[in-house]
């Protein structure tokens, strides 16, 4: 066992460490705070949204019916009147497949960093071809995306998954403007996933370009990168939506993914990101043991406040280590060419965050007004506004 995993398995059993009544999220949780009663603020920052979004009830249907409507409005005589977004886990794959249910013509977009695993590029042929959509695909050049990947390790910061979000959201917006098309739907649910802790890490194209013009060594000529320019061009001139209709309507992950394996034959890889070996690193390795960050009490924390969990399980569950692959560090040492010497002093070397490098965060921060604006009309997500434009990187 490692010894950031270790440490945190003897302090999350202790009495004297403070954690939050209603959920896991403890302590050492950053920007966190506790009321009387113990609950924390994330806790009430999801009640907050799920009031706002009426999330699961008729009024909340109701509100992404109309949604619906409009979208189907706009797209009239175009081929696509939306984009999905696909990965090949849970929810991007219910989404994909919801889309059609309800009457819309989406054209799903696959960002592909080259560390897919085969399950998810299985998951994704199986869904669309059923479907009958199609699929506007990017795929990096591999050389390059890992090198923007060593980067990110070299610089000794959390977000060494961070480009592949970047990427993600860049080639939905490109696809979106190719088309002609006015939503983006994303297969987010903040009651199954939770809320990643607010200050903990961070992304943009701006961090991206100056972590990889210090320690990169090619260039990035096939990488998706979105600077501000580009951002704000999306938003504000061709005034592309995401929709994120999981905020809206009663959603299981757990239902999604029995009916995903009856009717597509699609497989469960294992657990939340499992489906990117990248993501499966920085979520079960480099988190964890450079950092301390185990993101599974986003999860299980949503878990136990939707009542699907006991609170004393879910402490236990995220008081073991996490599942990690057998193969998983030596392809990731392979791919990105670390000798065992050099992957461990990195390892075991400073932690560093994004406060080190230059960003657009003070620039999101200034133009917060603007984004709550976009955020009421969905031009970027509530959560984007809610991150990325608080100084504390939290809302109190």
């Amino acid at each position: 066992m490692n010894t950031a995993t270790h440490t945190k398995e003897k302090i999350i059993n202790s009495a004297e460490l403070k954690i939050c009544s209603r959920c896991i999220y403890d302590e050492r949780t950053p920007a966190i705070s506790f009321d009387e009663k113990g609950v924390c603020n994330y806790c009430k920052m999801i009640d907050g949204l799920q009031q706002q979004y009426q999330t699961g009830t008729p009024e909340g249907l109701k509100n992404f019916m109309a949604i619906l409507d409009q979208i189907k409005k706009d797209g009239k005589h175009k081929k696509y009147d939306c984009i999905v977004g696909v990965s090949g886990g849970t929810d991007s794959s219910y989404m994909i497949v919801k889309a059609v249910e309800w009457g819309l013509r989406p054209l799903a977009v696959h960002y592909d960093n080259t560390w897919n695993t085969a399950i998810a590029t299985q998951n994704i042929t199986k869904v669309l071809s059923k479907l009958n959509v199609d699929l506007y695909t990017h795929v990096v050049d591999n050389k390059e995306s890992d090198d923007i990947i060593r980067s990110f390790f070299l610089a000794g910061v959390s977000e060494i998954d961070g480009p592949t979000d970047i990427a993600l959201a860049e080639t939905m917006y490109r696809a979106a403007a190719k088309y002609g098309v006015k939503y983006v739907l994303e297969g987010h649910s903040f009651m199954t996933e939770g809320v990643s802790p607010l200050g903990s890490s961070y992304v943009d194209g701006g961090y991206i370009k100056n972590v990889h013009k210090q320690f990169g060594k090619l260039p990035m000529k096939t990488f998706p990168n979105m600077d501000f320019a580009s951002f704000m061009k999306w938003i504000l001139v061709k005034r592309i939506k995401k929709i994120r209709p999981l905020w809206y309507i009663d959603y299981s992950k757990q239902e999604a993914r029995t009916f995903l394996e009856k009717e597509y034959k699609w497989e469960y890889y294992g657990g939340h990101h499992l489906e990117n070996r990248i993501a499966a690193f920085s979520t079960s390795v480099y988190g964890p043991q450079k950092f301390g960050i185990d993101s599974r009490n986003n999860s299980l924390s949503a878990s136990v406040r939707s009542g699907l969990m006991k609170r004393e399980d879910a402490i236990k569950e995220y008081s073991t280590p996490p599942f990690v692959e057998d193969e998983l560090i030596p392809y990731f040492k392979k791919r990105t060419e670390f000798s065992d010497e050099e992957y461990d002093k990195i390892m075991n070397g400073e932690k560093r965050s994004y406060r080190d490098y230059k960003t657009y965060k003070r620039r999101f921060e200034r133009l917060r007004p603007l984004f709550y604006i976009l955020a009421k009309a969905s031009l970027v997500p509530m959560s984007f506004y809610i991150k990325y434009t608080s100084r504390s990187g939290m809302q109190k």
